[in-house]
């Protein structure tokens, strides 16, 4: 089922539980205006709020995933300290608290400045062959404030973001993937590659147990191992007392795949 964007700037489909989430300037090599921003921060609302959707997945349309931010349409609301979403949507970087549904992005062409950030905020990242990445805001006279210096050193290390944020050089796929940049180099069409994994993820994972996962993590990240060892058996007590959770133990029992809901408790408790 397709849903429009208010400014047709972001494309939505539904696929089953996968929400495709499409950036659709490409005759602007989808630089993000302030309209896209609203349009993404929206989308990401959308995929939070729902319950019938299990994960995203965060692509471009055209030959560039984005060429970063429309400076001359964003720079005003940068100087002036505006907020970059509405009210009734979600931080586009992410950086809003913990996030429960998981998203799959996949990026072709040229993934600049913010679609480094795009790709970092997102779960599990596919680039294609193709793909060149530059972190150039230095080369600007700014920095990356939509996460990168959060995100990048955490997850590639602390060397090889400061080689690419600092000088803002470009790089190749095979580079973001040996770094942890991105997780899969994908020779054919990456935005169907994304697609098949969270396929994988909507379609025979356990939604509770899905949103558990990355819960705990968020709170080893942010609070310390401590903390999320405390709740690991709790967690998956609650979890077996679920329906869903009744149902992957009646399926391994009975050797077939299991069926999940996403139903909180076992009908009847």
């Amino acid at each position: 089922m397709n849903l429009t964007s208010e400014h047709g700037t972001i494309t939505l489909e539904r696929d089953g539980h996968v929400l495709l989430i499409g950036l659709n300037r490409p005759d602007k090599r989808n630089a993000f205006n302030l309209a896209m921003l609203h349009d993404l921060s929206r989308a990401y609302a959308l995929l939070e709020s729902d319950d019938d959707l299990r994960c995203g997945v965060l692509f471009a349309h055209g030959e560039h995933f984005t060429a970063g931010l429309d400076l001359a349409d964003v720079a005003p609301a940068i100087q002036a300290g505006t907020g970059f979403y509405p009210a009734d949507g979600r931080d586009p970087w992410r950086l809003d608290g913990d996030w429960t549904t998981p998203v799959v992005a996949a990026a072709q062409g040229r993934v600049l400045t913010l679609g480094i950030e795009l790709l970092l905020a997102a779960d599990i990242r596919v680039a294609s062959r193709d793909a060149r990445f530059s972190q150039l805001e230095v080369r600007r006279g700014i920095y990356p404030f939509g996460g990168a210096t959060l995100r990048f050193p955490r997850e590639t290390g602390w060397g090889n973001a400061m080689r690419w944020m600092l000088t803002g050089d470009e790089f190749d796929a095979a580079e973001a993937h040996r770094i942890g940049l991105v997780q899969e180099v994908a020779d054919t069409d990456p935005v169907a590659h994304a697609v098949a994994i969270a396929r994988s993820i909507a379609d025979t994972a356990a939604p509770l147990g899905v949103r558990a996962v990355l819960e705990s993590a968020h709170r080893a990240r942010d609070h310390g191992d401590r903390a999320a060892i405390d709740e690991l058996t709790p967690t998956v007590a609650r979890l077996f007392a679920t329906a869903d959770g009744q149902e992957g133990i009646r399926s391994f029992l009975e050797r077939r795949q299991a069926v999940f809901t996403g139903r909180p408790a076992v009908s009847g408790q």
